[in-house]
């Protein structure tokens, strides 16, 4: 599987002026990669995320996925947003099996499918509960339980740790990274948070704003990903070139704004 973002360009009309969001964007994802997406607001990390998983469409350029155009959403990218997203009457099981619901596929095998992907994620257990029952860190195991419901190629994550506390962060990093090394699923993030980037990215593009590009691409390689790693030079000498880079070119944007 590769994932490619080819010479895309979005803008939007706003009164009598033509916003401009992304400029110029290419990237290349291969099967099996972690790749982050870094950069401040207003960089068009969201607006990114959605030309990919097909909620929009470029102004020109286009992405493409296994060499087919992508045109609009489809099972072959699982998305997973900030916010849950699970609907509050319907247990953890049902919220599980929805898109499969929605897809026609029979009762028995959504509810293989799901129960397996619960499991997956250490779930099982609360399969009937409802989400008020749940903690966050539990509501977003449950969102990319349904993700994966439908075997998509990429999982596609839209700042899935931003509302939740450092502690129950930090535990989802495991989780997600212990998942990622388990499954092989390609996983596509974006994220403002430059520390969350480096640790959990194999790969990471590192977007400029007004209009959002690709201002540097960098291969992560560390030595391990346990949280200790967070204390070792190479990983501060990652973050700090990165954070080095973002407020530069911030800096740059004030200047011309």
């Amino acid at each position: 599987m590769y994932l490619k973002v080819i010479n895309l360009h979005k803008a939007f009309q706003r009164q009598q002026e033509n916003l401009v969001v992304l400029k110029d964007i290419n990237m290349t994802v291969q099967q099996g990669e972690f790749i982050c997406v870094v950069g401040a607001s207003g960089s068009g990390k969201s607006t990114l995320l959605r030309q990919i998983a097909g909620l929009d469409t470029p102004t020109s350029g286009e992405v493409r996925i296994d060499d087919l155009q992508i045109t609009g959403p489809g099972p072959d990218r699982g998305m997973v947003f900030q916010h849950y997203t699970l609907y509050p009457w319907m247990s953890v099981q049902d919220n599980t099996e929805f898109g499969l619901k929605l897809q026609g596929v029979s009762k028995k095998e959504r509810r293989e499918k799901a129960s397996y992907y619960l499991s997956v994620v250490g779930l099982t257990n609360v399969a009937k509960c409802l989400p008020k029952e749940l903690s966050g860190g539990m509501k977003q195991r449950v969102a990319i339980a349904r993700a994966l419901t439908s075997d998509p190629k990429v999982l596609l994550m839209d700042e899935p740790f931003g509302a939740l506390d450092v502690h129950t962060k930090e535990s989802m990093h495991e989780f997600i990274l212990d998942l990622w090394q388990r499954t092989n699923i390609t996983v596509f993030m974006i994220t403002h948070d430059v520390e969350e980037a480096v640790f959990l990215s194999n790969r990471i593009y590192a977007l400029g704003s007004r209009p959002g590009t690709v201002r540097k691409e960098m291969n992560i390689n560390l030595p391990d990903r346990s949280h200790h790693i967070k204390r070792q030079s190479v990983f501060h000498d990652y973050r700090d070139e990165l954070m080095d880079l973002l407020r530069s070119h911030g800096r740059e944007a004030l200047i011309a704004a």
